[in-house]
């Protein structure tokens, strides 16, 4: 099963992320949980000083946008 991990403080741009990597998930029929990181020191540990960002299995593929439900899909596969 994969993690995928939305990093972000829970601003409208996170929570459109997190909404998108849920329906990638669903869409995919990838086996995957979607975790919500809120906690700065937790996603400044990723190296990440923009968010949101979106991390799989612990690797950070985006920073600072949302991408599309499609650009999800293609980072789970």
């Amino acid at each position: 099963m994969k993690l995928i991990q939305v990093l972000g403080p829970g601003c409208p741009k996170c929570e459109k992320l997190k909404h998108n990597a849920e329906a990638a998930v669903a869409q995919s029929g990838v086996e995957a949980a979607v975790e919500k990181i809120t906690d700065i020191n937790v996603i400044t540990g990723f190296g990440v000083m923009m968010t949101p960002a979106l991390a799989v299995d612990g690797e950070v593929k985006l920073v600072g946008k949302v991408p599309s439900v499609e650009e999800i899909k293609k980072l789970l596969t």
